[in-house]
């Protein structure tokens, strides 16, 4: 599984914002600014949190970004579902149920579905939460 550089902006957004005030939306220029990343970018991957009701927008003065629920309860499992669409290692173990023609017979099958709940479980267990709280300054770490 290769995580695209839209899921790692998609954490450092939503890791960005638990780290500020929950009460208040962030200009997503101000995130643009602390993350080093175009925010003609960010627009287009805020536009998919908020699609999914992860963060919520407001418009003009005193607008900007923030999380919709406490950071405790967002998995990095769940955000870059939201980015990357899957985290299936292969591709037919994306379709739910399993279209594959070979499905019933393939040898690999099993490890690749062993592999993919290996990763479930350990990006569904980190939280955004957690890693606000990794000990680094704020603004300065790197995904």
């Amino acid at each position: 599984m290769m995580v695209s550089t839209k899921g790692r902006y998609a954490l450092r957004v939503m890791i960005d914002l638990a780290e500020h005030d929950p009460e208040s939306y962030i200009p997503l220029k101000e995130i643009a600014e602390r993350q080093e990343i175009s925010e003609k970018y960010l627009e287009v991957i805020v536009k998919s949190l908020t699609k999914a009701h992860f963060l919520e927008g407001l418009r003009g003065k005193g607008g900007g970004y923030r999380l919709t629920r406490d950071a405790s309860t967002y998995t990095v499992a769940s955000v870059l579902k939201i980015t990357e669409g899957s985290l299936a290692p292969i591709a037919c173990l994306s379709d739910d149920p399993n279209t594959c023609n070979r499905a019933a017979s393939c040898k690999t099958l099993p490890m690749w579905m062993g592999l993919e709940k290996v990763i479930e479980d350990y990006l569904g267990g980190i939280t955004i939460q957690d890693l606000a709280n990794t000990g680094n300054e704020a603004d300065n770490y790197v995904i």
